[in-house]
């Protein structure tokens, strides 16, 4: 039996569980915020308060509200909050660390420090008017802290049940998961130079577009395999058949909203808004499989 699980033998099942459920939240309120953020720049609305951190120098500019001023008010508002939240989760992992995993304030904060990058970058992109690639390591950047929180929920959950798990199925999902994350990058890259609106306009910016749309293939062969991979093998635990399952499924979702937005030239925004949080959500599913599988290979050795 490795140190990590007599490591999880000996910590108290009350705090871990009050953690796992307060994480589960932290990392669904992470998603819907990156969902409230593509929605705000779908609606232009990245510069609708000129100003940062206030909006129009006020906490409430309730005089200049509107749509555009409310969902980047808005976004401000959760974005800040949850940002309180995940440092307070930070210092209390850190005052109870004796009953908790070792890795675990460590891991709390670096989602800090994250945070605060993120933070930082949310304010550039008003302060520099939306500059590419300032947006594009925004975007990227909120996605590194919902893998953390992530990646921090799922190694909280209890072990799969009985069964073998092959390595190398780890290295398909350690791969699978870069090539999807790889993905979202280039998709952040094509949202924030509006690359697709480009091609479809005067064909600028296609290379970035091509990009996108030849970083469908690798990412789409490595989770179908990842996800193949976990149906046909008879010795996996149930979890990792779940979680094969729901990639499998975000990957036939994801292909079909980004062929729809695609076609539609860009102009339903809900496509576009559901194209980016499904994204989010495979990216979870192949990180998820992957972090439980490499448990399992862990407490086989």
């Amino acid at each position: 039996m490795t140190d990590w699980s007599l490591e999880r033998q000996h910590r108290p099942a009350a705090p871990l569980a009050a953690l796992r459920l307060y994480l589960g939240g932290l990392t669904l309120a992470t998603w819907l915020l990156m969902a409230l953020g593509s929605a705000t720049r779908v609606m232009n609305a990245g510069l609708a308060c000129p100003d940062w951190p206030l909006c129009y120098g006020q906490l409430l500019p309730a005089n200049q509200m509107n749509l555009q001023v409310f969902l980047e008010w808005f976004h401000r508002l959760v974005a800040s909050s949850l940002g309180f939240v995940i440092l307070a989760l930070a210092l209390w992992t850190v005052r109870v660390r004796a009953s908790l995993p070792r890795w675990l304030p460590w891991t709390a904060g670096a989602a800090v420090i994250l945070v605060g990058v993120q933070g930082l970058l949310g304010g550039l992109t008003v302060t520099e008017l939306l500059r590419f690639d300032i947006v594009t390591a925004h975007l990227s950047t909120g996605l590194l802290v919902f893998s953390v929180l992530l990646a921090m929920t799922t190694a909280l959950l209890p072990q799969a049940s009985a069964g073998r798990v092959p390595r190398w199925l780890v290295g398909i999902g350690v791969l699978a998961t870069v090539a999807v994350y790889g993905q979202s990058v280039l998709g952040a890259l094509v949202a924030s130079q509006w690359a697709a609106h480009q091609c479809f306009g005067d064909r600028e910016l296609c290379t970035v577009m091509n990009r996108h749309l030849w970083g469908i293939l690798p990412a789409t062969v490595l989770t179908l395999g990842l996800g193949l991979a976990t149906w046909r093998l008879p010795q996996l635990p149930d979890t990792l058949r779940r979680w094969g399952q729901m990639a499998l499924a975000c990957l036939g979702a994801q292909l079909g909203l980004g062929l729809a937005t695609f076609h539609l030239h860009l102009q339903v925004e809900p496509l576009t808004v559901a194209h980016q949080a499904v994204g989010a959500l495979l990216l979870a599913c192949v990180l998820g499989l992957t972090l439980t599988a490499g448990r399992a290979t862990t407490t086989q050795a």
